[in-house]
């Protein structure tokens, strides 16, 4: 049988720990035989996970044994990888056992080194963070996960259930798998990736800069063509010179800042409005419904309808529907913009 090993380190995060021990507890083959033997282990003979402590049955020698080691979050994790689990991991990689991590137990992985040249994900609110602590890995804050094949990285959160349902696919099939996302209440491909989560907030202008009034002009014109000739005018001054003062000032180009304005408009709009996506194109500036669909998705990494689905609550959809209703039986020419 195939023996995961869920390692719990001081400030393990609870759900980091829980997730992989109840899907991979949980998981049935065919036949009803359990597909997986689950180990929770330790480095020490009592662990810290905030709201409890937790006395790991298993050691650090259990890795030795296992096919596939999972890393919880915890609550610190830049603090330091004690020496015995780096030692760890690395003797287990070295025999080919398969490693896994959720959430910002992918910093407790690249402390190990075996990450480094490797594509990998975690939280997106710590992906700097990862970026900045190890430069050799290449950090994707966009997706659930990344299959290394033998290494592996999910995101935050609801992320690990995306990876923990991704290694029984392979280990198992879709059918096995299919069958304990149904029990874990989850599809098993979620669409879009981890941007959707993502604010994107505007990087700021200092206080006092020149750019605040040309910022807060774009900001409330946004549903406006503006052209780059546009913003320069309206500022008093060359594009040339407007480029370098929004480089020098945001990080950004006036297009660029002024785009993700207009999305971050149109994921606003998504979550309090029944309004139609193209209607929702034009309010905030995109032309063509179809370039708006096409910038929303390479911004947000999912489509508008399915952004909409994902956060705009049932409840609030319902409220929506029926106050859109109401209007367009008021005026018929409104019923194709609320569809």
């Amino acid at each position: 049988m195939h023996t995961v090993a869920v390692l719990a380190l001081d400030q393990v995060i609870p759900f980091d720990l829980s997730t992989p021990i109840e899907v991979f507890s949980r998981t049935r083959l065919p036949d009803g035989r359990s597909a997986y033997r689950v180990r929770v282990c330790g480095n020490a003979a009592s662990v810290d996970a905030g709201a409890f402590t937790l006395r790991p049955p298993w050691g650090l020698d259990a890795l030795a044994d296992a096919d596939t080691i999972i890393l919880p979050g915890s609550a610190n994790p830049t603090d330091p990888v004690p020496d015995d689990v780096l030692d760890a991991l690395r003797d287990a990689a070295a025999r080919g056992t398969r490693i896994a991590s959720i959430c910002v137990g992918a910093f407790v992985l690249a402390a190990t080194g075996l990450l480094d040249g490797l594509r990998a994900t975690t939280h997106w609110a710590a992906a700097p963070a990862l970026a900045a602590r190890h430069p050799g890995i290449e950090v994707d804050p966009d997706v659930l996960y990344v299959d290394n094949g033998q290494f592996l990285t999910s995101a935050g959160a609801a992320a690990g259930l995306d990876l923990c349902l991704h290694l029984i696919r392979n280990d198992h099939g879709s059918t096995v798998a299919a069958d304990a996302a149904r029990l874990s209440v989850m599809p098993l491909e979620r669409e879009g990736g981890q941007a959707q989560f993502i604010v994107h907030d505007q990087p700021p202008a200092p206080r006092g800069s020149l750019l605040e009034p040309l910022l807060r002009w774009m900001e409330d014109n946004t549903a406006r063509d503006l052209t780059l000739d546009d913003i320069a005018s309206h500022a008093g001054m060359s594009t040339r010179t407007l480029n370098r003062r929004f480089r020098e000032q945001t990080g950004t180009t006036p297009l660029q800042w002024l785009h993700r304005t207009r999305i971050r408009q149109a994921q606003y709009l998504l979550e309090t409005t029944a309004h139609a996506v193209d209607r929702i194109a034009g309010q905030v500036g995109f032309g063509s419904p179809t370039a708006f669909r096409e910038r929303f998705k390479r911004v947000v990494g999912t489509s508008p309808h399915a952004y909409r689905t994902a956060f705009q609550g049932a409840a609030d959809r319902g409220a929506l529907q029926s106050s859109a209703a109401e209007t367009s039986a008021d005026h018929p020419l409104q019923t194709e913009l609320c569809r």
